[in-house]
């Protein structure tokens, strides 16, 4: 039997309103106003899909106070990393784009003794927020965090030597417009059977609408496409958070 979806809506906001224990603060504005979703799946989501340390939640409502918090990771993103790592015996991750590094904490937490990050950002007054929180949850020894511009880092991992084709997992959310520069590089630097994952591919929907071609989402659509006609890989687009694409290195 089928369920109308106005009626399953309807439930979920009649639970919502029945006062069930919450497993996560959501109180961060960015994560009560879904693009995808209506609010009340969304809330659903955000209260029984995923367990967050306390740690990890502080610093997620530190960053939900900050001027740009609108670049934060989403959290269930992040904990479907922290579900993947482990599930793949990940050791070695790159992260292109930190900004105060709630994903970085998340994926740092599920990594084993010998798992390291290296976390590649520009900006070392946003990292800093999150460095506290690193330590405290006792992952700051696992991720190198590497202040230049990333593309910078990724081409001088690429000549040291014995670093091509060692990573397991990264993940892109940084400047729309070098996604593919990061792209290709990190491939290079991915094992067979490593993941790639891409943020923002669906870009609050405006990717959707031809009309808007501002330079970073014409670079997403771009980005895409690339991976879409990329033979090298296998791919599936999430459309979840603001879009993720999984990438598998063949």
């Amino acid at each position: 039997m089928r369920i109308p979806v106005t009626r399953l809506f309807a439930a979920m906001n009649q639970l919502l309103a029945s006062g069930l224990p919450r497993r996560n603060n959501s109180s961060t504005a960015k994560f009560n106003n879904p693009k995808f979703v209506s609010k009340a799946v969304n809330d659903y989501t955000l209260q029984w899909g995923f367990h967050e340390t306390s740690i990890a939640e502080r610093l997620r409502l530190e960053t939900a106070n900050h001027a740009r918090s609108v670049m934060m990771g989403d959290p269930t993103e992040a904990a479907l990393f922290s579900i993947l790592l482990p599930a793949m015996g990940v050791k070695k991750v790159i992260e292109v784009g930190v900004f105060t590094g709630y994903t970085t904490l998340i994926m740092a937490q599920s990594l084993g003794e010998e798992g390291t990050i290296v976390a590649l950002d520009v900006s070392e007054e946003y990292c800093a927020i999150g460095k506290k929180y690193w330590k405290e949850a006792g992952v700051d020894g696992k991720i190198d965090l590497r202040i230049a511009p990333a593309q910078d880092s990724l081409q001088a991992m690429l000549l040291e030597k014995g670093e091509e084709g060692t990573y397991d997992f990264a993940f892109i959310d940084a400047d729309k417009t070098n996604y593919k520069n990061y792209y290709e590089l990190l491939l290079k630097l991915l094992r067979p059977n490593g993941i790639i994952a891409i943020d923002n591919v669906l870009w609050g929907g405006r990717v959707l609408d031809e009309s808007v071609t501002d330079d970073d989402t014409v670079a997403l659509r771009e980005m895409s496409k690339h991976v879409y006609e990329d033979e090298r890989v296998e791919h599936v687009l999430l459309p979840f958070a603001d879009g993720v694409t999984l990438v598998r290195k063949k």
